[in-house]
């Protein structure tokens, strides 16, 4: 059993992570960042819960560029295949669950 307190979590860097759990194959890690990401796109599915903090979600459908600010509890479903970017707007804890190994 754990208990963890995301909103005291913090990382020596942008996108440090705590691993809480694998099943399976499937993880789940609580990220804290201040900067950015990259544009990727993951070997599989991937749920990206903010947690603390806002974020701005950049992906491309279509080839076309699109933008959604996420708020604290707000939930980013990337399917196979979506190429995505996160921009944090400060400090964020976000949770993230996808294929272990995944981008």
């Amino acid at each position: 059993m754990k208990i963890i307190r995301s909103k005291t979590f913090t990382a020596t860097r942008p996108w440090g992570a705590l691993d809480i759990a694998n099943m399976r194959g499937i993880t789940t890690r609580l990220h804290w960042t201040n900067e950015p990401y990259r544009w990727h796109v993951n070997d599989g599915e991937e749920v990206f819960a903010v947690l603390d903090g806002r974020v701005e979600m950049r992906y491309r459908e279509a080839g076309v560029e699109q933008s959604v600010i996420l708020e604290t509890g707000d939930i980013f479903y990337a399917c196979v295949g979506t190429e995505h970017v996160a921009h944090p707007l400060g400090e964020a804890r976000i949770l993230v669950v996808e294929t272990e190994g995944s981008v």
